[in-house]
């Protein structure tokens, strides 16, 4: 199944960020935005990054009682984005809830519930409760999603193959924790694979942010992973 890339704009300032968008028009069509731009700019850093042609994936990783996410999910259906993240945590009253309120403000939009975090490896995981290996909690928490109406889910590409073989083959599988070959660790990110092992394993979408972000050429590398994908941009470079 194809797979796409999403860029992750984990980056201080939208100043810092604007060089890097315009390189990349044409060549990524989605970005993420995450707490730190959310917060520091609010929804119109969301209309301008869609109104600069891309395709924006909110990751806001909703959490909290029933009532609150379903509001909070009706408040950003409003703007352009395609896809919005919570907690599968919160429970089934909760994901419920936020699926009722998301099919009624905005059918096209793909809630993604977030499963194991990728920073999280087992040790982190019994400080906090659980004492299931990582795989056996994202497969707990995946169909608990998927039985709550969920269309999307978020995890580690090491467990795509598991969801895979568990889930119905509609689910997008969304995998932060990519990594290029050669590329050494060092960072919070634990469980990790390539985006050619990511595709191969039958993710959806990638998502990369450091090997993007943090190379000498950030379009050059961004237009190598997407050959390493088997996509091509559809033009060069916007300068």
């Amino acid at each position: 199944m194809p797979c796409d890339l999403i860029l992750a704009l984990d980056v201080p300032t939208r100043e810092a960020a604007a060089p890097l968008l315009r390189s990349l028009r044409g060549s990524v069509r989605w970005v993420k935005i995450g707490l730190q731009m959310f917060t520091a700019y609010g929804p119109d850093y969301v209309r301008e990054v869609a109104g600069l042609g891309f395709q924006v994936f909110l990751d806001l990783k909703l959490h909290d009682i029933p009532h609150t996410v379903a509001r909070a999910v009706e408040s950003v259906a409003s703007l352009p984005i395609g896809m919005l993240t919570l907690h599968t945590a919160g429970g089934r009253e909760m994901l419920t809830a936020a699926r009722t309120a998301q099919e009624q403000a905005r059918p096209d939009l793909l809630l993604l519930g977030v499963t194991v975090l990728t920073s999280m490896d087992a040790a982190a995981l019994a400080e906090t409760g659980v004492t299931a290996a990582p795989e056996a909690q994202v497969g707990r928490l995946a169909r608990l999603a998927a039985e709550s109406g969920l269309l999307g889910l978020v995890c580690s590409p090491l467990e795509v193959p598991l969801l895979r073989a568990q889930l119905s083959p509609g689910i997008q599988l969304v995998t932060p924790g990519i990594r290029l070959a050669g590329e050494s660790g060092g960072d919070d990110q634990k469980r990790t694979l390539t985006p050619a092992e990511a595709s191969r394993a039958g993710a959806n979408y990638i998502v990369v942010g450091r090997p993007i972000l943090k190379a000498k050429d950030p379009a050059a590398t961004a237009r190598s992973i997407l050959a390493e994908l088997g996509q091509k941009p559809e033009i060069s470079d916007q300068k």
